[in-house]
């Protein structure tokens, strides 16, 4: 699932639109289960992409 952050919902991804009209955005993660990689902290997030 890809999550799509805007002030306008973008065609087709309706679902996974997370509205930011207003407000600041903050990104917060969940993991469930990690690896090792995350608890000797080689484990790296990739960075928030724009797309246009």
């Amino acid at each position: 699932m890809t999550p799509y952050f805007g002030p306008k919902v973008p065609k087709g991804v309706e679902a996974n639109w997370i509205p930011t009209s207003g407000k600041n955005p903050y990104a917060m993660f969940c993991f469930y289960g990690p690896e090792e990689a995350f608890y000797n902290k080689t484990f790296k997030l990739s960075d928030v992409e724009l797309v246009e």
